[in-house]
């Protein structure tokens, strides 16, 4: 029996927004999560020799998984050999290997919710069973050591993003070392989506590996590379199951797109243009956070990295989805529903990706102030 997959409803607020594009309107998306800035300009140019020069075909780099072993080296003090590492298209797939090398159907997947709309899709899809535990304020919407201590039976795994989506919290070191410990000890298997690191906007991020040498990490260019549209990312695994990733990635996807991991492996030492993205993030960040008073949204989550504003929209709708819609049709301003991310109490959450330009984020500032200060009006 197929499973039922829920659709993403930010993809319907999307196409809301297309049409009203090309009917006229200006819009400004902020309901994705993808950089509006291009790959860096080397990784281009790389593309563009390769493109004159080279028919391609099914392939993966020796060259980018052994650049991305020496980033695990630079960046985080581990060491991840090529061997571990499969080249994938993206993320998703990446997720997909993880789950279905490692797990047997029935399996329980312990995740936080709000999370990512695709861990429990992905999980359901390959007929494990979602796990989804409440995380609110107090826990910083992320999963502790402690709750996954006192799971009773311990689940199978558990899937960890930190930074987060929707929230942009990061778990601190201490705990993603508390949460290794349990893991470790209750035989649970860590999924750790690292997507997001490079984007953060105080303390650095921490790979689970270098907590857990024998997690499971996915990652991708899409995020801090600015490369999302070229469709690739990277799973690494423990020695011991990396013969079994790589059988599950051919028999799957075949390969990671060529033309993508030559573009790739120029874009990993393009950091000074990368870092000037994030230096519009964390101007962004700051932009937005001090609106958030005059919107009055009081209630969101701290956004310590990734590119989202998760605010709690309680007090002037419990339909997310149809608010998202009525603001974008009203102001030209694209937000993602939360009930893509949490099924029970999205409802009355939206989230704000401020992956876009700083004028962009600007305009969207004065059009959404007036509007929501009307809709408190009307709410009191």
């Amino acid at each position: 029996m197929s499973a039922e997959i829920d659709p993403f409803h930010a993809i319907s607020v999307s196409g809301l927004a297309h049409r009203l594009k090309a009917e006229g309107r200006s819009v400004i998306h902020m309901e994705f999560g993808q950089p509006s800035t291009g790959a860096p300009a080397a990784a281009l140019a790389a593309a563009h020799r390769v493109l004159d020069t080279d028919g391609m075909g099914y392939w993966e780099s020796a060259p980018l998984k052994a650049r991305i072993g020496r980033h695990y080296a630079e960046t985080y003090g581990v060491t991840v050999e090529p061997s571990r590492i499969t080249l994938t298209c993206g993320a998703s797939p990446a997720l997909v290997l993880a789950l279905s090398s490692t797990s047997a159907p029935g399996d329980v997947i312990a995740m936080a919710r709000p999370g990512y709309v695709a861990y429990r899709n992905t999980v359901k899809a390959l007929n494990l069973t979602a796990l989804e535990i409440p995380c609110g304020p107090e826990e910083r919407f992320q999963l502790s050591a402690a709750t996954l201590a006192a799971l009773d039976p311990a689940p199978a795994g558990v899937i960890l993003a930190s930074p987060a989506n929707p929230t942009g919290t990061i778990i601190p070191a201490a705990e993603l070392e508390a949460i290794a410990r349990v893991c470790r000890e209750r035989g649970i298997r860590i999924v750790s989506d690292e997507i997001y690191h490079g984007l953060s906007y105080g303390e650095p991020t921490r790979s689970m590996l270098e907590f857990e040498p024998d997690a499971i990490v996915v990652n991708s260019f899409s995020k801090y590379f600015s490369m999302a549209g070229w469709r690739l990312g990277w799973l690494i695994v423990p020695k011991a199951q990396a013969s079994r990733a790589v059988a599950y990635m051919g028999a799957l996807f075949l390969t990671a797109p060529s033309l993508a991991q030559h573009a790739a492996l120029a874009a990993m030492d393009c950091r000074d243009e990368l870092e000037s993205h994030v230096a519009t993030y964390r101007r962004n960040r700051e932009l937005l956070l001090a609106a958030l008073p005059a919107l009055g949204l009081k209630s969101i989550a701290p956004p310590d990295g990734a590119f989202y504003i998760w605010a709690d929209v309680g007090g002037l709708t419990d339909d997310s989805l149809a608010f998202c819609k009525r603001l974008l049709e009203d102001t030209g301003v694209a937000t993602a529903p939360g009930i893509d991310f949490d099924p029970v109490e999205g409802r009355r959450f939206i989230r704000l990706s401020f992956a876009v330009s700083t004028p962009e984020i600007e305009e969207a500032i004065r059009r959404l102030t007036p509007w929501f200060q009307a809709a408190w009006a009307t709410a009191a």
